[in-house]
């Protein structure tokens, strides 16, 4: 007979990572199936995660040992137009001190080293093995069907946490297939510069580091963003594109990426760079409306899986929400263990303790935000018109200036109405 375990988790990325440390911390049997030949070459992030209470709950002083980059001590927010810039640049040093409010890091690193804190603590890793389909009985999800030989796990309960478009979701009835609209994709690349370089371009310090995401014509009109973090000696860049917008568009995302590295800003910011990594990655955006149910009998869903990713256009999270995920999804778990009841409504817990969360709570606060964001001028208007701004602010031209609010109303006259501008805002 198949070997049986308390929990299978599906992924070995932060949330599914999350889970089976916690499950082995507890003295669970449990397995961690990864498709990779290890954990985190299958996987793609932007490249910052930001302080996680959990991880540091689980790891105390995690960043003594992980393989952490740089700790993030300067954001910014930086609005284009095709010729220029305009920055809300934000730097504190305290944010360079423990618990540090984040940091950048690379995947194929980072979730190597958790994965393995998962095997210390005494979960059994599965790599390159691909999961196909759930094993049910009565009605309950009580296992997984893999490619391997003899590939049946059977499991009391399953953790799904096998990214955006995960087909084990669907399969255990817990959520439709989803539209484009409610996906992004995104394209990324591992520039390598000298470690010396990157500080005097970004004005760091030690291992200090910048994240700034970007807003305007790198999307040429299509919803999205940019982004750029510093790591030691490389910088990560991409491009975040609704799915739907970017089909419709007929511009690959690769063509996105490549225009954005030409803008007058980031090529003098990338002069020298070389590639040394490309990776694509579908990540969901449509916030709670397009949330799949998170649990059912002996089985939860973690992360990406869940749909659980913060985007609010300009700020993107997701690293942070898939650990806090994994941690609520092992704690309905172990309190369905001690209950010997792995049903729906028992592993209902799950749900209360993301409700209780920072997880549900800031996706309810900024549950608005996908038909927000579909909003083609927050793309290409309002970025021209905060440049517009700027220009006239700072041009000398020998003629009388003018106050600021006047600057506005001649920049938006013809182009947005002020009660547009208030209900987009």
């Amino acid at each position: 007979m198949a070997e049986k375990f308390d929990a299978v988790v599906v992924g070995a990325g932060p949330a599914g990572a999350t889970a089976a440390l916690v499950l082995a911390q507890a003295g669970l049997k449990v397995a961690l199936v990864e498709r990779g030949e290890t954990p985190g070459a299958k996987n793609m992030f932007g490249g910052a995660l930001y302080y996680s209470e959990v991880l540091h709950k689980l790891v105390p002083d995690f960043w003594h040992e992980a393989p952490v980059e740089r700790y993030i001590t300067r954001r910014i927010i930086t609005f284009l137009t095709p010729t220029a810039s305009l920055a809300f640049d934000f730097k504190d040093t305290d944010f360079g001190h423990p618990p540090y409010n984040g940091f950048t890091l690379l995947r194929a690193k980072f979730d190597r080293w958790y994965a393995q804190k998962a095997q210390q603590a005494g979960a059994l890793l599965i790599p390159e093995t691909v999961v196909d389909d759930l094993l049910w009985a009565d009605g309950k999800v009580v296992g997984i069907k893999t490619r391997r030989d003899e590939g049946e796990l059977y499991a009391d309960v399953v953790i799904v946490a096998d990214g955006a478009n995960s087909l084990l979701a669907e399969k255990a009835g817990l959520r439709n297939k989803m539209s484009p609209v409610d996906f992004a994709i995104a394209a990324k690349e591992l520039l390598a510069l000298p470690r010396r370089t990157i500080e005097e371009r970004f004005n760091l310090s030690a291992d200090e580091g910048v994240a700034n995401e970007f807003v305007g014509s790198c999307t040429q009109g299509i919803q999205g963003g940019a982004f750029l973090y510093t790591n030691k000696a490389s910088i990560s860049i991409g491009i975040v594109a609704n799915l739907n917008r970017l089909q419709k568009s007929k511009i690959s995302i690769a063509e996105l990426l490549d225009s954005f590295k030409e803008h007058p800003v980031l090529k003098e910011l990338l002069k020298g760079a070389t590639i040394k990594e490309y990776s694509g990655h579908l990540l969901p955006e449509g916030g709670l409306k397009a949330m799949p149910k998170l649990y059912g009998d002996g089985i939860l869903l973690a992360g990406d899986a869940a749909g659980l990713v913060y985007s609010t256009g300009l700020v993107l999270e997701g690293m942070n929400f898939a650990i806090a995920s994994g941690f609520a999804a092992a704690e309905a778990v172990k309190k369905a263990k001690q209950g010997g009841d792995f049903s729906k409504k028992s592993l209902a817990y799950y749900g209360t303790l993301l409700n209780r969360s920072f997880v549900l709570q800031d996706l309810k606060n900024f549950r608005r935000t996908p038909s927000f964001l579909a909003k083609s001028r927050l793309y290409e208007l309002y970025p021209a018109l905060a440049c517009g701004v700027a220009r006239r602010l700072f041009r000398v031209d020998g003629q009388p200036r003018k106050r600021l609010l006047a600057l506005v109303k001649d920049e938006m006259r013809g182009k947005v109405s002020l009660s547009q501008a208030v209900k987009d805002g």
